[in-house]
């Protein structure tokens, strides 16, 4: 069911990034939808680059499903690259707003990213929830992820889940142990879940839910930057167990990164029945740490040493 026009997340904000694409401000997570040096950079680097989508051949189909869906940048250039490969898609996307995609497609400046084709899936989007077109096809669950996760079809298996939610500490419950375990559940062999994120938190829950993990590498005039996201890879059922070699745009985690996985900061978000409220888990979280045996996270940026730039 589509959520009403007027939403109780707050306030929407238009936001050009450095490199000239255009973005929204949330009031309510108290966030940009993109990272501010480039939405459509953050987009190819973070999500489409290490989806490899080379390595799926010519007239064949992959499924993917868009965990927060937002303005469409992840899904929309998905489309576009994959169009150009002539290789199908079916597609899932799991959104609570439907304001970010609204505002979005009646913006020049998101527009003229992509070519018309896309632009009239991410209106079929928008006004009808789905989409069919030459042996391609989606439909966006509008509503709670956790909820709407639930109700896609059992035997549905993606070979890419982009993970873009709002940050953990602004949005624990799309990162929740028990959420991240029910995403990798939906993997296909050899399938990859994507994110931003590099969270000690998130990152051990990925492990836990049985993937192996990359670390995604920062531009190398980026020096101070240590990792600009997370690729976690389900081996393939061969006895081989395929996983992705090391590549320039991503590495296995360093030493650094691996340590980083023993501090309290690993602690893991935490919600059981995957209906609690934000303060909850993370109240839950904190409890946690308090708590656990786990070196502190500030002795580990010492060893490294990790200033707060980073």
């Amino acid at each position: 069911m589509r959520p009403p026009t007027i939403s109780t997340f707050g306030a929407l904000q238009q936001y050009e990034t450095k490199d000239g694409s255009y973005t929204l401000y949330s009031e309510f997570f108290n966030e940009l939808f993109h990272c501010p040096s480039g939405a459509l950079e953050e987009t190819k680097n973070k999500f489409i680059y290490p989806a490899e989508l080379d390595r799926f051949t010519q007239g064949s189909k992959i499924t993917v499903l868009d965990v927060c869906v937002g303005l469409g940048y992840n899904s929309a250039l998905l489309m576009q690259e994959l169009r150009n490969r002539n290789i199908k898609l079916e597609w899932r996307g799991l959104e609570i707003d439907c304001r970010p995609l609204t505002i979005a497609l009646e913006e020049p400046r998101f527009q003229k990213n992509w070519v018309p084709e896309v632009i009239d899936i991410l209106k079929s989007l928008r006004d009808k929830d789905a989409w069919d077109s030459s042996g391609s096809s989606g439909e966006i669950l509008w509503g709670d992820a956790r909820q709407q996760l639930q109700l896609l079809p059992k035997n549905f298996s993606a070979d890419l889940i982009l993970l873009d939610a709002f940050s953990p500490n602004h949005c624990p419950e799309l990162w929740t142990e028990e959420f991240l375990c029910a995403l990798s559940s939906r993997l296909a062999p050899e399938g990859r879940i994507l994110t931003y994120c590099r969270a000690a938190a998130i990152r051990a829950s990925l492990r836990r839910s049985g993937l192996t993990l990359y670390s995604l590498k920062a531009p190398t005039d980026q020096s101070y930057n240590w990792s600009m996201g997370t690729m976690a890879s389900l081996p393939s059922k061969n006895s081989n167990g395929t996983q992705p070699n090391n590549s320039p745009r991503w590495q296995s985690l360093s030493l650094m990164e691996e340590e980083h996985l023993n501090t309290r900061a690993a602690v893991p978000y935490r919600d059981p029945k995957g209906i609690d409220s934000a303060s909850r888990i993370l109240k839950r979280r904190e409890e946690e740490q308090i708590n656990c045996a786990f070196k502190t996270t500030s002795a580990w940026q010492k060893r490294w040493n990790l200033g707060k730039k980073r």
